[in-house]
């Protein structure tokens, strides 16, 4: 088959192990990011089979409509940024792994980095450092104070753990079911939403952005935030209403953020208020950016490759294509 990648910046997958299993299939990898609709056509034009690397780039009909040979588009993860109506009326298929219950060590180390580097300003310590000056304010300790997790899956979990080991007191707030294992595993819940809000020091969100969770948190919850609590963003920044934290940020509740998500990305635009607050630590979200979790995730991805070559396809979210 005709392969094409895209949205491989610094052409990590073709140093990777699982990338061998592509060895008897044609790969085209593109390093630099299309937006334009025209120029992706171009480029995928002899493409049967399309991997896309999380929500890079987004799939539009205006797209599917200028690709006839196109056949799978095979990812992992949800999938808002493809229009699966339009893959199922011009036949093209799509597989998704969701991994399930799968922990993401990559994306919870990252999210403990930014917990650790915001409570004890190192990124202020080490800018002072760098003009010359020594120490530059006083940071928090994170023993004994509350880290809440809103969403307890297969990343919030891990970072129950962690938080437990720094001796941090563990508060969960999720669905019915997800709060009974945060139960089991010994963490305490929240009575209800805004005591959850309220209670925390520092609070990150673990979720996947569906419709159900879009929005989620409102400029209400987090008004209800301490003065000086950290919030924690390295799912999607769609779970947060559209300039709420902005807005709570400027108000003093919370008072720093953390975040590896942005509504727009790449977020280049060095303009951009978050990147402009001195309260806010900003990753371009890399929480799933190391070579292991790349080669774990992308094992899935070419494996759903070779199931549709072999007429055997796996993950399918528009199964009706493959029975048509």
């Amino acid at each position: 088959m005709k392969i094409a990648i895209l949205d491989d910046w610094f052409d990590t997958l073709r140093r990777l192990p699982c990338y061998a299993l592509l060895r008897d299939h044609e790969v085209t990898v593109w390093t630099d990011h299309a937006e334009d609709t025209d120029v992706l056509a171009q480029r995928l034009a002899d493409t049967e089979a399309l991997v896309l690397i999380r929500e890079r780039t987004t799939i539009r009909r205006e797209l599917i409509e200028k690709l006839p040979k196109l056949r799978l588009i095979s990812q992992r993860s949800v999938y808002p940024h493809i229009d699966v109506a339009a893959c199922s009326d011009h036949g093209v298929l799509v597989c998704s792994d969701l991994h399930a219950d799968t922990p993401s060590y990559a994306a919870a180390e990252l999210t403990w980095a930014l917990v650790l580097a915001a409570m004890r300003q190192l990124p202020q310590q080490v800018e002072s450092m760098r003009h010359g000056h020594w120490q530059s304010g006083v940071g928090h300790t994170v023993r004994g104070k509350t880290m809440g997790i809103f969403g307890y899956g297969r990343i919030g979990r891990v970072v129950a753990g962690y938080a437990r080991a720094f001796g941090m007191r563990v508060l969960v707030w999720a669905r019915p079911e997800s709060l009974q294992h945060a139960r089991d595993d010994g963490h305490e819940v929240a009575a209800s939403k805004q005591e959850f809000f309220a209670s925390c020091d520092v609070l990150s969100l673990h979720m996947r952005l569906v419709a159900a969770t879009k929005g989620i948190v409102n400029a209400a919850d987090l008004a209800a935030m301490k003065e000086g609590s950290l919030f924690v963003n390295t799912s999607r920044a769609g779970l947060v209403e559209p300039g709420a934290l902005e807005r709570a940020l400027r108000a003093g509740r919370p008072g720093m953020a953390a975040l590896d998500v942005f509504e727009q990305e790449p977020l280049t635009d060095t303009a951009n208020p978050l990147l402009q607050m001195p309260n806010v630590l900003c990753t371009p979200h890399i929480g799933y950016v190391t070579y292991e979790e790349w080669d774990l995730q992308f094992k899935d991805v070419f494996n759903q490759i070779l199931g549709f070559a072999a007429g055997k396809p796996v993950n399918m979210v528009n199964p009706q294509v493959a029975s048509s």
